[in-house]
């Protein structure tokens, strides 16, 4: 018998049968979990004396000068990349053919090229010795062309009728993105925005591979350390701890993110309503409202009747 309009409520033999495949999967997950531990265990990754090096305060600070260098890093980038982004965004929603297509391929452009190619080709061409500018500039061409649709798409998200409206009573196109259109899409556009902001944020750990001495780069440099003891190198420290800060960052992030939308909405819920401004006048002087009104009577009527 059906129980809903999406899915028939699934019979004994369904639920038996859905029963044991849950069982196995549980069982094969927690089979190929214990393999993991079992191996990392094997080759001596899970040592204590892996962790010495943590204890020192010379490490501690080197993990704290990565952490501001990556922080430096995403602030710039993600400055830069919404700029970049509003730019793009302006120049594919012009009206102008020669300024709308040129956009639309260095868009294009910098979405498809691999993040990773175009940080190698401006660190070795023009920033060998500046390793930060090619991090910061090869991120900031990816994210904004990205960021660029985000706002696109969330200023052709708002009901046409705003737009026709604005420029019915005489505003400019300028006008109307800044007055009309982006402050109703700010809101729509915000969690895809804080999305990309995250991805852009993980994206610094790339800098490693330009000798960028940022946090993945430190934790590299650390786990490369081969205690003269055992000869195990200390992978699974290392992803633990800095694992744990780039995932904290993140949630930091989504936590700010969540945070301003919930701002947007109370403010929106509490603003006041319009009044018209018949209304308006009417509540400042109630004398003036009670004229209007017996003028009006005075005019349907025909004037006071005599007794």
């Amino acid at each position: 018998m059906s129980a809903s309009v999406l899915y028939d409520v699934p019979g004994p033999k369904a639920r038996r049968r859905n029963r044991v495949y849950g069982v196995i999967s549980t069982l094969a997950l927690l089979g190929l979990i214990a393999f993991v531990i079992y191996r990392l265990d094997d080759t001596g990754q899970f040592q204590a004396g892996l962790w010495d090096d943590y204890q020192y305060a010379n490490t501690q600070d080197r993990i704290l000068e990565g952490l501001l260098t990556t922080l430096k890093t995403f602030a710039l980038a993600a400055v830069f990349s919404l700029a970049l982004g509003a730019v793009l965004a302006a120049g594919r929603l012009s009206d102008h053919r020669w300024v709308r297509w040129p956009t639309a391929v260095l868009v294009e452009f910098f979405r498809a090229m691999p993040l990773l190619i175009m940080i190698f080709l401006l660190y070795y061409a023009y920033f060998d010795t500046e390793p930060m500018w090619a991090l910061v500039i090869g991120l900031t061409l990816y994210n904004g062309s990205v960021q660029s649709e985000i706002f696109r798409a969330g200023i052709n998200a708002v009901p046409k009728g705003q737009s026709e409206a604005a420029y019915a009573l005489g505003l400019r196109k300028t006008q109307v993105m800044t007055s009309v259109l982006i402050p109703q899409a700010v809101r729509s556009m915000l969690p895809s925005i804080i999305s990309q902001l995250v991805v852009t944020l993980k994206d610094t750990s790339l800098g490693f591979i330009i000798l960028y001495e940022e946090l993945l780069y430190v934790g590299k440099a650390f786990a490369e350390r081969t205690p003269p003891e055992n000869g195990v190198y200390a992978f699974i420290p290392m992803v633990i701890v800095f694992g744990s800060i780039y995932i904290l960052l993140c949630l930091a992030l989504s936590s700010l993110a969540t945070w301003i939308e919930r701002s947007t909405q109370r403010s929106r819920k509490g603003a006041p309503a319009a009044v018209p401004a018949g209304a308006a006048t009417a509540m400042a002087d109630p004398s003036h409202s009670a004229d209007a009104g017996s003028r009006d009577g005075d005019a349907r009527g025909g004037g006071p009747k005599a007794d």
